[in-house]
């Protein structure tokens, strides 16, 4: 079957356990500290500023060596369908080349349709830079529009096709993702940004 998660239950399914994290959160966390909102996350079209929520952050390591520190943001309350910011921060120098074949075979592992994996692959060969170690990549999806990207801040482009955005962010948050301590993670209590 095309599309994210592969059937419609899984979907129901991941969506129902996302709600249920911000609802439980609401309830029983208290706010956190105030953090300050990077500049590719607070200029994004059609999404206010004071929208965006600082949810959970983690390490990504691979046999014991870090890759990088992710940080998902929120817009609103509802990651279902709410515009989503994942920032990577790299914690070591990574080719541009790499980066694009680890999100395709993540895609294409997810279940991602391997008719579109070639488009999305050219797309982001374009987009995904050489990173150095402290450097920083941030997609920003925002349903309707796509997922734009930014490295170290600066607008790098972005891609359009609806399905490309929800096939990115499951690398990280879909229940079979390859980290599942890091989607755990992320998935923690939202935190307010300055």
């Amino acid at each position: 079957m095309n599309g994210w998660p592969a059937a419609a239950a899984m979907r129901a399914q991941w969506r129902h356990a996302v709600t249920a994290a911000i609802a439980a959160c609401a309830l029983l966390c208290p706010a956190g500290p105030a953090l300050a909102l990077p500049d590719a996350i607070r200029d994004n079209p059609g999404v206010a500023p004071d929208a965006w929520n600082r949810w959970g952050s983690g390490e990504m390591r691979w046999l014991g060596i870090a890759l990088y520190q992710a940080t998902l943001y929120v817009a609103g309350n509802d990651a279902g369908q709410a515009p989503l910011a994942l920032r990577l921060e790299y914690r070591r120098d990574i080719p541009g080349t790499r980066l694009v074949q680890t999100t395709m075979e993540e895609m294409r592992r997810l279940g991602a349709d391997p008719a579109r994996l070639p488009a999305w692959e050219a797309q982001l060969q374009r987009l995904f830079p050489d990173v150095q170690k402290g450097d920083t990549i941030t997609g920003v999806l925002i349903p309707g529009l796509g997922v734009r990207f930014f490295h170290q801040d600066r607008l790098r482009g972005q891609l359009t096709d609806s399905e490309f955005g929800r096939w990115f962010f499951a690398i990280w948050l879909h229940p079979d993702s390859r980290s599942p301590a890091l989607r755990s993670q992320l998935l923690q209590p939202p935190r307010k940004p300055a």
